[in-house]
């Protein structure tokens, strides 16, 4: 098997924190432009920001973060002593990983996407509808959650928990 030398391990690591400060920061981005609609009172600002949301999600910062985390996690599983389910803490991050990801694909998108559509459709009339508020309270408290658990995951990284479970056993 291929192994990283320390000078590879090092490009990794710099990529990966690249791809971790990218998902959380485009998350903690994603909350504030939700702190922009109060006092909004023109419909094409409010379909602007929602819009922004969607593209910040999807193309710019939060989706590419996630799967550079995902893809450099993988290299590093594979490429260095760490394994896939040696520790704990590396077990615990690939849950986290694969879930928010899952999560964000399933729940966060969609509810980003409808208030998208129908902000585009409605205009401020949005901020009266029943589906579109639903989405954005749903969005906003789901997403808090969402960068409190990777935040959390920054924390079993450098703390590294239920190290080595082989040993245990």
């Amino acid at each position: 098997m291929i192994r990283l030398g320390a000078a590879g391990q090092k490009w990794l690591k710099g990529l990966h924190l690249v791809a971790v400060a990218s998902w959380i920061g485009g998350g903690i981005s994603l909350l504030v432009l939700y702190f922009l609609k109060p006092g909004v009172t023109d419909g094409g600002v409010l379909y602007g920001i929602n819009q922004a949301a969607h593209h910040v999600d999807r193309w710019v910062v939060v989706v590419p973060g996630a799967f550079g985390c995902l893809l450099t996690g993988l290299a590093y599983s594979l490429l260095t002593g760490w394994g896939f389910v040696k520790h704990g803490w590396v077990l615990f991050k690939w849950a986290v990983t694969l879930s928010a990801i899952v999560f964000g694909t399933l729940g966060l998108g969609p509810w980003e996407r409808t208030m998208m559509t129908i902000s585009g459709q409605l205009g401020m009339d949005a901020v009266t509808n029943v589906s579109y508020l639903y989405n954005q309270d749903m969005n906003f408290a789901w997403g808090c959650v969402q960068v409190a658990v990777l935040l959390a995951t920054v924390f079993v990284s450098i703390f590294k928990p239920w190290k080595n479970l082989r040993k245990s056993t």
